[in-house]
């Protein structure tokens, strides 16, 4: 019973419920204060009048949160610096850029026969791939063509961060390397048939090859599909343009191949990636929380 029933029956003309001679209501209290029934209370206008009325008196705080959009409670707001790498949310992402800042740095201004034969050596051309193919595979994507100011450098910034932060460090690693392995193999192995059947000549086998170029590609295109059909489908759209573009100008045929490739590669890693964006967003077990066996049909041992 609220203060407002007991109050009216005061003016009503009934006895309190500490008169002498009465037996005190359910509800009520010995000392004239506000009384309330046993059981579950009442709950007025959902959850966000519960927590307006859970607040103290002069305190809005609450009721203005609870009438508040979603997107501009605060802790919603939109992150800027998410965008780039950090040490604790993307390790990989961000140990691999320092990594490149090196070798980018190095490659600038080490001494330039060192340098040249270091690139020689990371080469995956045909006839470095044929003697230490997994070596040139991992050192080829250790160099960024074009230095810290090419479109890719930049590229692998926002692209890994971004990819990283939907699958973890570990699955962003394996659609990298992934992507540069299976496009520079799909892209050097036609050489070196070409070679074998005399329509290129023998100097093909020691072209110098080396990037992330198709790591990047092939995260760009794995990335349009975690993201909304409204930023999916532009992203995919201006780099296709550029890919094709750039192929048309039939510049350096077998690379634009290659970028080509890598993109289709990110495209048809979709349904994979989707499935390990659920798995990795599902939440733990709690402690004490029964566990389903694995094998509903087995039997006691």
């Amino acid at each position: 019973m609220s203060w407002l029933g007991t109050a009216d029956r005061t003016h009503a003309g009934c006895a309190p419920a500490d008169a002498p001679g009465r037996t005190p209501e359910p509800g009520t209290v010995q000392d004239g204060g506000p009384g309330l029934l046993p059981g579950i209370p009442r709950q007025r206008g959902g959850r966000a009048a519960a927590a307006g009325d859970a607040a103290a008196p002069g305190d809005t705080t609450v009721r203005e949160a609870a009438a508040r959009p979603r997107a501009t409670v605060p802790g919603m707001r939109w992150r800027p610096w998410r965008l780039l790498p950090t040490p604790v949310g993307t390790p990989f992402t961000f140990g691999f850029a320092v990594l490149l800042v090196a070798t980018s740095l190095f490659a600038e201004y080490g001494d330039p026969d060192l340098v040249s034969d270091l690139l020689q050596g990371s080469s995956t051309d045909v006839a470095h791939l044929a003697r230490s193919p997994l070596m040139v595979l991992v050192a080829s994507a250790l160099w960024i063509a074009g230095g810290m100011t090419s479109a890719y450098a930049l590229g692998f910034l926002f692209v890994l961060t971004a990819l990283e932060r939907r699958l973890g460090g570990l699955r962003t690693a394996a659609v990298f390397f992934g992507g540069h392995a299976v496009a520079t193999l799909a892209t050097e192995l036609p050489v070196a048939f070409s070679v074998a059947a005399g329509r290129l000549p023998e100097t093909s086998l020691h072209r110098l090859d080396y990037g992330i170029s198709f790591g990047v590609m092939t995260c760009t295109g794995a990335l349009a599909g975690l993201l909304p059909a409204w930023l999916r489908w532009p992203l995919l759209a201006g780099v296709g343009y550029l890919a094709v573009t750039d192929l048309l100008a039939y510049a350096d045929p077998m690379t634009d191949w290659g970028h080509l490739l890598s993109l289709t590669l990110g495209v048809a890693a979709w349904p994979l990636l989707r499935h390990w964006r659920t798995h990795r967003a599902r939440p733990a077990p709690l402690l004490g929380e029964p566990v389903r066996p694995a094998l509903q049909g087995a039997g006691p041992t």
